[in-house]
């Protein structure tokens, strides 16, 4: 099957050029235009409808047509020379608000298939402080907070008000909702472009001097650039048929994700294909890329199936953040493996030998270097590395002791939105630009008496840590009321979240009037259901994603003890992550504790990509015992032909993902992603498992029996196979027995 696909695309090596650039620009186009409209940047939409604060937003748009509005914020409005309002003041504040409320704002026309953001925005006085330094007001808009459309309407909003209330002498600031997601933008964005500057300098860079070659450096570039064009519109149209939501975070780490295993596979099959070349001068480019990739092939399905299945467990979560994400990476990753066997391949085929110009070097095998001499030392002393690996692997592990959930918001520039922030919670409840409510509901029909919720308001205002409740309001038809309650205490806190499933979840349920339910909403109670969820989670995707990739390993190596031994290694990386990460942010930065997305995510990532290294150095070693030598000998072989590729491969892919770490929202997953990769490729793949593996010897194919030990008569047909295979491969290739082209 692969090498009829890949046959098939370097035959016709134009035509598959042209129709995934035709993709790629369509798909492309597409999938940025509709983007933000399959985006959710609320939390509480992705929890299963049984948990309390779900229910409680149910309830609120049934019985009240409100839903959690995340352009919501905030506006405070203080004299320009820090006085305290006078009723004049009061009075402009009121009319100036009222005429914004009126002003329709034009956003910029939209191109293509971009929505139309044009709106009116929703303007409502709010409380004023109780020394009278400044009043508050609410604001709204409708839309996608991330959507940059909606983004430049709000900056109008802005600049509006900021020249309006100036006339009469006010100053305003702004902050919450998207008036804090357009600070962080705006305040990561050189950052952001900075850093990815630097992580495709360091593709290029590490391609040049591997490979001395422009094209090898930039080639693998465009390529990858424009199966991700295809890949976020096959998401995008998934999503947009489906009717899924995907969380805003998801597109970034899609990105991430196949740019790092897309240079990955396209670097497997340039090593490979360099080594065609060097032993066969006289065939023809295209002859080359078929046989490469008909080789290789079978080792980059597998890899790529490995990363499918890990992800796909997600589709098992209960919360909606995980459930979509696995699909959604699942999807580019498949996108990812039928580009790696069908377009890449034929970009290989059409520029032949100039992928490596002007660079002669290529054309001679060196049997020497730090591979070689790292594959020497590996299988002499085995237990030596076998040790130092595991007191390496065991010490950072061991930060994971103690290790807590986080779900603050860590890290967050200084904008101007976290200072207004800060000048209202001096004077007002903590929690007044973020209320919380306490939905009650009749289970029999009844109606719902206002006096009948005295008890509750006066136990929720007893509460420590409430600062101040509000007056019920009852639906329309009486079967269900509202009290809102400003905490004490910031809402994105720990503290908070104890408090909205403690306390008060606790006073709300004892004191509701009988026949009736209450139910508590808001960030810390969303974030409170989200943890019960995600624990459940842990426990549910972890054993289930381990399980798949262990059948898939069996499934290609065809042996008990090798997928075992590769588990343990792949289960040591990951809990040495995991403590690294815990004893920088949790211990170093002195946060609360790890991101709560941290373990499943870091699990897949570092296990699922991770594998992939394994794969590679365990299919070599298989290759390279098939040969009539001894088993360490064998070892040292496979490190030195393969160590150059999953270096290069690795590194490359821990700086895609350090990349992340510049965002504060995804700084603990690039950081710890980026470590895992490194530790996977360089430690484990090129270390422990060769050293393991010289220790087990033939052994690690048990039950199977692999290959034959010195002296041993070889087979006639064997012997002529391995006859005509290439002795200066790079990377995993097949043997004519068990190689993944082979399959």
């Amino acid at each position: 099957m692969i090498r009829k696909l890949t046959s098939f695309s370097t035959r016709h090596r134009w035509l598959t050029v042209v129709v995934w650039t035709v993709l790629g620009a369509a798909l492309s186009f597409g999938g940025q235009a509709l983007m933000y409209d399959v985006t959710d940047s609320q939390a509480g939409d992705f929890l299963p409808k049984k948990y309390d604060s779900a229910v409680a937003l149910r309830t609120a748009e049934e019985k009240f047509g409100t839903k959690p509005d995340a352009n919501a914020l905030t506006v405070l409005v203080a004299r320009e020379d820090g006085g305290k309002l006078t009723p004049d003041d009061q009075r402009r504040i009121e009319g100036t608000a009222a005429d914004l409320g009126h002003r329709r704002i034009v956003a910029p026309e939209p191109e293509g298939l971009m929505r139309d953001h044009s709106q009116t925005p929703r303007v409502s006085p709010g409380a004023v402080a109780p020394d009278r330094s400044f009043r508050l007001l609410t604001v709204s808009l409708d839309g996608n907070p991330a959507d940059p459309g909606l983004q430049d309407v709000y900056k109008d909003f802005r600049d509006t008000a900021k020249d309006e209330f100036a006339r009469a002498d006010l100053r305003v600031g702004f902050t919450g909702g998207i008036a804090s997601t357009v600070d962080n933008a705006d305040a990561e964005e050189t950052t952001g472009k900075v850093i990815g500057s630097l992580t495709m300098g360091l593709i290029v860079l590490l391609n040049v001097l591997v490979f001395r070659s422009p094209a090898a450096a930039l080639v693998p570039l465009v390529a990858v650039a424009l199966i991700g064009g295809v890949a976020s519109g096959a998401v995008v149209g998934a999503a947009k048929l489906f009717d899924i939501r995907l969380d805003p975070s998801t597109p970034s780490l899609i990105g991430v994700v196949l740019l790092g295993i897309g240079i990955d596979y396209f670097l497997f099959l340039m090593f490979r294909f360099r080594e065609q070349l060097r032993n066969h001068p006289g065939q023809d480019a295209r002859t080359a890329a078929a046989e490469t990739t008909g080789r290789v092939g079978g080792a980059i399905t597998s890899a790529a199936l490995t990363i499918v299945a890990a992800f796909a467990t997600l589709g098992l979560a209960s919360f909606g953040q995980f459930r979509v994400l696995g699909p959604a990476i699942a999807i580019s990753v498949l996108v990812m493996l039928l580009a790696s066997l069908t377009l890449m391949p034929a970009l290989l085929a059409v520029l032949g030998r100039g992928m490596f110009w002007p660079s002669r070097a290529w054309k001679k095998e060196h049997t020497g270097g730090v591979g070689a001499r790292l594959g020497r030392a590996v299988s002499r002393r085995p237990l030596r590395y076998v040790l130092g690996s595991l007191v390496l692997l065991g010490a950072l592990g061991a930060g994971a002791i103690g290790m807590k959930m986080s779900y603050d918001q860590q890290g967050l520039p200084e904008t101007a939105a976290v200072r207004t922030a800060e000048q209202i919670s001096r004077s007002l409840p903590a929690g007044v630009s973020d209320p919380h409510t306490v939905y009650v509901r009749s289970t029999n029909g009844g109606d719902i008496e206002e006096s009948s919720l005295t008890g509750m308001t006066r136990s929720l205002a007893g509460t420590r840590g409430v600062g101040e409740v509000g007056k019920p309001v009852l639906s329309k038809d009486r079967t269900a009321a509202r009290v809102d309650l400003f905490l004490s205490v910031e809402s994105d806190t720990q503290k908070a979240r104890d408090l909205v499933a403690g306390p008060i979840r606790d006073a709300a349920a004892r004191t509701a009037p009988r026949g009736t339910q209450a139910h508590v909403t808001g960030t810390a109670a969303i974030y409170a259901d989200i943890s019960t969820a995600v624990e459940k989670d842990l426990r549910l995707v972890f054993p289930v994603a381990a399980l798949l990739i262990a059948v898939i390993l069996f499934l290609l190596l065809r042996s008990l003890l090798a997928p075992v031994v590769l588990m343990i290694a792949v289960g040591l990386g990951f809990v040495a992550t995991l403590g690294a990460s815990t004893l920088v942010f949790q211990n170093g930065l002195d946060r609360p504790g790890v991101s709560f997305t941290l373990p499943l995510v870091l699990f897949l990532f570092v296990v699922a990509l991770g594998t992939d290294y394994n794969i590679l150095i365990t299919d070599r070693i298989r290759e390279e015992m098939e040969r009539p030598v001894g088993a360490r000998h064998a070892v040292a072989e496979a490190v030195r032909h393969t160590a150059p590729a999953i270096a290069t491969a690795g590194i490359v892919l821990a700086g895609s993902f350090a990349g992340l770490a510049a965002s504060p929202a995804t700084q603990e997953i690039g950081f710890a992603t980026g470590l895992g990769i490194v530790l996977s490729s360089l430690v484990l793949s090129l270390v422990l498992v060769p050293a393991l593996a010289a220790l087990l010897g033939r052994g690690l194919w048990w039950p199977r029996r692999s290959g034959r030990t010195p002296g041993q008569e070889p087979n006639r047909d064997h012997s002529s196979a391995c006859s005509a295979l290439p002795r200066g491969a790079v990377i995993a290739t097949s043997s004519s027995r068990s190689g993944p082209g082979s399959r």
